[in-house]
């Protein structure tokens, strides 16, 4: 059990190193996001690999709230299929074609009050660029979560010669180192357990509940997404489908 108790400490360390070091950066983000949901705009956020797992946490997701959209482009999510159709190795090629994300960013009605949320480990592949240069044209604001301080000196794979980070107008370091694997194994050249996720997810909840603290505090109105699996919560599914309602309001723009 040396391993998993190795791995659990990396786990430990990254969430540590984001609460010593980026809250102030997490409050920023926080403050533009709750600008736009107060709005009754969106934050749009998007990802591609693993770094759409931050994004399905959002909404709909119990102790959501209504305000972020999620953009998940599935033939870069890779969690469908290993080989064969959407396999990782298409997966590896789309993620650098530069002028996917522009397409990706036709299929939806954005607002420059809108704010874009991005997530990836690296910073340096070309759909995330695009999608983040396309939010930048229509005036939004751009955060991006991502393993800033490792991912120093890489060069970006998109003809503009910038990374994510350099992009942004807000950055949140996930603390990932840049392998993001952290356990090594022994007679093995790759190690085990990456901890991205972990670091993203953890960022992700401490920016959503300092959103849905700022509005509290302007006296917004937040529509929750509740669980319905608690015994004698009789009003769950009236909450829910109130929440489904306003979805479907701001998706409308009424």
């Amino acid at each position: 059990m040396m391993l998993a108790k190795q791995w659990l400490d990396n786990a430990r360390n990254v969430m540590d190193q984001i609460e010593s070091t980026q809250m102030e950066n997490i409050n920023k983000a926080a403050h533009l996001m709750a600008d736009s949901i107060e709005q009754e705009r969106w934050v749009h956020t998007f990802g591609c690999g693993h770094a759409t797992l931050p994004i399905e946490e959002m909404y709909p997701r119990i102790g959501g709230f209504v305000g972020f959209h999620p953009i998940v482009e599935l033939p870069l999510t890779f969690f469908t299929n290993i080989v064969g159709g959407m396999g990782v190795n298409q997966f590896v090629f789309l993620e650098r074609v530069e002028g996917y994300g522009v397409e990706i960013m036709k299929g939806y009605d954005f607002d420059k009050r809108d704010t874009m949320w991005l997530f990836s480990h690296t910073g340096i592949n070309s759909v995330n660029i695009d999608v983040a240069l396309e939010a930048k044209k229509r005036g939004m604001k751009l955060i991006v979560y991502g393993a800033e301080a490792a991912a120093k000196g890489k060069k970006p794979r998109h003809s503009c010669g910038k990374n994510l980070f350099e992009l942004a107008d807000v950055v949140v370091d996930s603390c990932a180192p840049a392998e993001d694997a952290s356990v090594p194994l022994k007679n093995h050249v790759d190690k085990l357990g990456p901890v991205s996720t972990m670091a993203f997810v953890t960022a992700t909840w401490m920016t959503v509940t300092t959103v849905g603290e700022i509005l509290a505090d302007r006296g917004v109105k937040l529509h929750i997404h509740p669980s319905h699996n608690v015994p004698g919560d009789t009003t769950a599914k009236e909450r829910l489908d109130e929440a489904l309602a306003a979805y479907k309001k701001r998706v409308a723009g009424v």
